[in-house]
């Protein structure tokens, strides 16, 4: 199963309409379902991806009362035998990171998906991967936009990044940056 996961789309501030290139990344890599991270700020990007794929997420900061009220700000899925921990990364002490981190303490999750911070990382904690897909239409201090897809097979997970220079651009479905597997 292949699961999108973009954060921080902060629509329509940034951007009128998902970008093609994530539009089309994510339907190359056929894309059972897509998971956001928060700070998407309007309920209306939830259909946008729907259009795509069925949909989950978790609110950010920048999402409100309602968004909050309705995804939560935190969640714990199993999709085909992985569990997978989803959190925006926003708070008072640490970095997202540390946060995501700190949000499954002692918790059994093989990946941890956090946002937050616009920054794609991707990286082994110990036996855990923890993912943050960067933005697709906010890069901030990143030099592309990006997203990550979480490949699932026999309980295990391999995340790669994905990064576009051009809002606007058609996707390269070959583009990724690969991450070894679990």
């Amino acid at each position: 199963m292949n699961i999108g996961v973009v954060s921080d789309t902060h629509m329509p501030r940034m951007a009128r309409a998902l970008p093609l290139a994530l539009r089309d990344g994510l339907r190359a890599h056929g894309v059972e379902l897509i998971l956001h991270l928060g700070d998407f700020t309007a309920p209306e990007v939830a259909e946008l991806f729907r259009e795509i794929a069925p949909f989950d997420a978790v609110a950010g900061n920048n999402d409100d009362a309602a968004l909050r009220t309705h995804f939560g700000r935190r969640k714990l899925l199993e999709v085909d035998g992985v569990r997978i921990g989803m959190t925006h990364g926003d708070g008072m002490r640490g970095t997202p990171l540390e946060r995501a981190l700190d949000a499954f303490a002692g918790e059994a999750v093989d990946v941890i998906l956090f946002g937050h911070s616009h920054a794609p990382y991707c990286a082994r904690h110990g036996a855990t991967w923890l993912v943050n897909p960067g933005s697709p239409t906010d890069k901030r201090r990143s030099p592309r936009y990006s997203w990550a897809l979480l490949e699932l097979a026999a309980g295990r997970v391999t995340p790669t990044l994905h990064y576009y220079a051009d809002k606007g651009a058609q996707a390269d479905p070959a583009a990724g940056s690969p991450t070894p597997a679990a």
